[in-house]
């Protein structure tokens, strides 16, 4: 079937650090991106690349959470992620999400199918620092995937990474990149 993938945002310079405990972007302006009404079908994907640095605090470091957002839904939001019980400084973190339209259509009709991994020493149960053992993949969902709460495809959608932290420490991400792909037939 043919189609072909299109970057719609890219990000090459820092979003700000995100040190409160509140649902916020982790995007800085060239990363929103308003998906135009109308431009999804059935069977297309989005795909999200990010990455970034975090810190979190010795003991009770808390949970990071992340949502994807078109307009004011979430159409996606991970499990709480249990992070390091030690402390983390600077440390490096990838996320992927990958979303398939399941449907599309006005009012709740268009829905996602999201799915992907979050790699960092931050999360539990990740080595210490410096050591050869690797670090923490958490996979998102880490139970069954579902589809995710529904939206209006045919009207604009801002498109926005936000994170919620449940402790203070920071996230900030560096890097981040929207792909569509689409498959006509």
């Amino acid at each position: 079937m043919p189609g072909y993938s299109q970057t719609l945002a890219s990000m090459h310079t820092a979003g700000t650090a995100v040190t409160g405990t509140s649902i916020t972007t982790l995007l800085n302006g060239s990363g929103l991106f308003t998906l135009p009404g109308g431009s999804l079908n059935e069977g297309d994907e989005l795909e999200i690349i990010a990455s970034g640095v975090m810190n979190t605090v010795v003991t009770t470091p808390g949970t990071t959470t992340f949502t994807l957002k078109f307009g004011s839904v979430s159409v996606f939001v991970s499990q709480a992620i249990a992070l390091n019980i030690v402390a983390q400084t600077n440390a490096t973190w990838d996320l992927v999400l990958n979303s398939v339209v399941r449907s599309v259509g006005n009012g709740t009709s268009a829905t996602l199918l999201t799915t992907g991994k979050w790699t960092t020493r931050a999360s539990l149960n990740a080595p210490a620092v410096g050591t050869t053992n690797g670090v923490g993949v958490v996979p998102l969902p880490d139970t069954a995937a579902v589809v995710g709460t529904g939206f209006d495809s045919t009207i604009s959608n801002l498109v926005d990474l936000q994170v919620t932290n449940s402790a203070v420490g920071s996230i900030q991400c560096l890097r981040y990149k929207l792909k569509h792909e689409m498959w006509r037939p």
